[in-house]
């Protein structure tokens, strides 16, 4: 019988913090404004690591500098049928480039207190927003060198 292959969206995401304040963005979502961590899909060809660097300068116009893996999340979508294998990272941002826009569908950015995020959270994108603040604050961190990258090696059979 030939069943669908079931394939998790991977993606990634970018928990910053500077100042006790995190780095998110609020996002135009079908279901509203939504409040996110600056996070979007692997691409083909992509490392996770690049896939980070590239989602967090598309959605907050900032250099991101990865310094910790913090965790890895298997989670069900709660409005539709994909499930997102998920790869957060602790790191820094520098200051927005100038002229640089945001991604569309990103409104802005904003850094939060703990507090205020957890009272803004009818507004979350998902549960994994505050699971990574919590997580950041519990001092989550493993070191990057646990990704390993084979793609130069070519495809696995």
């Amino acid at each position: 019988m030939n069943e669908p292959r079931w394939r998790p969206n991977v993606t990634v995401a970018a928990i910053v913090e500077r100042e006790g304040r995190y780095l998110l963005v609020e996002e135009r979502a079908p279901q509203g404004s939504k409040l996110n961590n600056p996070a979007g899909h692997l691409e083909p060809g992509e490392t996770l690591l690049q896939a980070v660097v590239r989602e967090v300068l598309e959605e907050t116009a900032r250099v991101f500098t990865p310094t910790h893996l913090q965790g890895i999340h298997l989670a069900p979508s709660a409005t539709s049928d994909v499930t997102y294998l998920r790869f957060a990272f602790v790191g820094h941002v520098g200051e927005p480039l100038p002229g640089r826009t945001l991604d569309e569908g990103i409104v802005r950015t904003l850094w939060l207190t703990h507090e205020e995020i957890a009272a803004e959270r009818a507004r979350h994108r998902s549960a994994l927003l505050m699971r990574g603040i919590d997580d950041h604050r519990a001092g989550k961190r493993y070191p990057l060198a646990l990704l390993q990258s084979d793609a130069a090696d070519g495809p696995v059979s």
